[in-house]
């Protein structure tokens, strides 16, 4: 009984004639490593979708533009002040070819607030406006409601 018990679990491996001149420590096996705890996101398929998993991790929120200013030295940009529910945030936009920036102030816009900060000439944006890019020159035309919608509120 012995005997079989030690055949059936050996852990010798058996070599091909051209792997014999090999090292041992070469032939054994190496334990897999362990999976990391954050897996890599995934890449986009080669159409571009993306898994619902990906697009739940946007979190897109209604903002009000508090206020609304030019970005000195930068033609396209505009420093804004959003409320969006629970703090307000400064984002700053390259829509000022589009928008004069007094027609902005009271309107309801759509963020993605969960970007990391990015600077952009000096300043700090903690989010981006959500525009559609109409035409050859992609005007920015903002995204927006029909109907009343509150401040802060999720898009899903």
């Amino acid at each position: 009984m012995e005997q079989d018990r030690t055949q059936g679990s050996s852990s010798t491996a058996v070599l091909a004639p051209e792997e014999t001149s090999r090292p041992a420590a070469a032939t054994q096996a190496v334990p897999a490593a362990a999976p990391s705890p954050t897996k890599p996101a995934p890449a986009a398929a080669p159409d571009g979708k993306i898994g619902i998993d990906d697009f739940l991790k946007v979190e897109l929120r209604v903002g009000q533009v508090k206020v609304a200013e030019r970005v000195k030295g930068a033609d396209k940009l505009l420093r804004l002040e959003v409320d969006i529910g629970t703090e307000v945030r400064q984002v700053v936009a390259g829509i000022a070819l589009a928008y004069e920036p007094e027609t902005l102030v009271g309107r309801k816009v759509v963020i993605v607030a969960n970007l990391q900060p990015r600077k952009l000439r000096g300043l700090e944006s903690n989010g981006m406006i959500v525009a559609a890019s109409v035409g050859e020159d992609g005007k920015p035309i903002l995204a927006g409601f029909l109907e009343d919608v509150p401040v802060g509120a999720k898009l899903k």
